[in-house]
């Protein structure tokens, strides 16, 4: 399966393929068209046989809207952030959001984070 391929390849598949997916979303909307997503499977070799690609793509549209959620899609192959981790994350939100406003502007993330 998908999950299986993904998972024998690691990490930097994963999040290649997200920041791929984010790349073809022009319109920053979070969707992506039957094309593009076939594509971007295809750029990482993660082809698989037409009628298989048309069951998960059913799957994935439930909605009938001719385009997926790849948010989605990652959440659906990788499953939910277990308890420790999503600990970790609102604990680092916290940092960044010191003002408890809800939101983090791109500045003030750059002044607590270096992704070198």
């Amino acid at each position: 399966t998908l999950r299986q391929t993904l998972s024998k390849r690691g990490v930097r598949v994963i999040t290649g393929l997200g920041k791929y997916f984010r790349q073809l979303d022009k319109n920053r909307n979070g969707f992506l068209s039957q094309t593009d997503f076939k594509e971007a499977l295809k750029v990482f070799h993660l082809e698989m046989p037409e009628g298989d690609f048309e069951s998960l793509w059913l799957i994935l549209d439930d909605s009938k809207s001719d385009k997926v959620d790849y948010g989605d899609f990652t959440r659906a192959v990788f499953g939910e952030m277990n308890e420790y981790r999503k600990a970790f994350v609102r604990k680092a939100y916290m940092k960044l959001d010191f003002n408890k406003t809800g939101s983090v502007p791109m500045v003030d993330i750059r002044k607590c984070y270096c992704a070198k």
